[in-house]
């Protein structure tokens, strides 16, 4: 490890959205969250900034942000993010939010087992991509010291 000074972890994510209306619905109506600050960019003045939690007053480490620019479309890649992912508690808790996006016409995956959790997949609107994914077994599953050795999950067998 460096001497690089401390930090407390993720503090929130922002991404980019074409429409604030449908994202403050999926947001809201989906995942069933909270708008907890509606501001604007302080970059970009002018270009709508929310901040959505699962928590009424979106703590540090709850949150995702948008910025709204209308007719833009990002491309996969480098210098982009693949996904993001929020935990949930355990597999019927995943199993619970599968059936929930299903009944709300959101395309999900099936359960993947990753080895050290199990997750599901689905989209926002403009396409980003979430994974919601169970603590355990956890990163220590198949080593005493996690990050010790790279590990070939096709290797072992792990592949999903």
């Amino acid at each position: 490890m460096t001497d690089a000074p401390p930090t407390t972890g993720l503090h929130h994510v922002t991404n980019i959205c074409t429409d604030m209306d449908e994202t403050v619905a999926f947001y809201e109506d989906v995942l069933g969250w909270h708008t907890v600050k509606r501001t604007q960019n302080y970059d970009d003045p002018g270009t709508p900034h929310y901040y959505f939690s699962p928590t009424p007053t979106g703590e540090p480490g709850t949150n995702v942000t948008y910025f709204e620019y209308p007719n833009s479309q990002g491309a996969p890649g480098p210098g982009a993010s693949h996904h993001f992912a929020f935990g949930v508690e355990d597999e019927e808790t995943l199993r619970e939010w599968q059936e929930h996006l299903r009944e709300r016409d959101i395309r999900v995956s099936e359960v993947k087992d990753r080895t050290y959790f199990k997750s599901i997949y689905f989209s926002d609107p403009d396409g980003l991509v979430f994974e919601l994914a169970t603590g355990g077994p956890g990163f220590g599953r198949d080593e005493e010291e996690p990050g010790s050795e790279e590990i070939d999950p096709f290797e072992r067998g792990y592949g999903n």
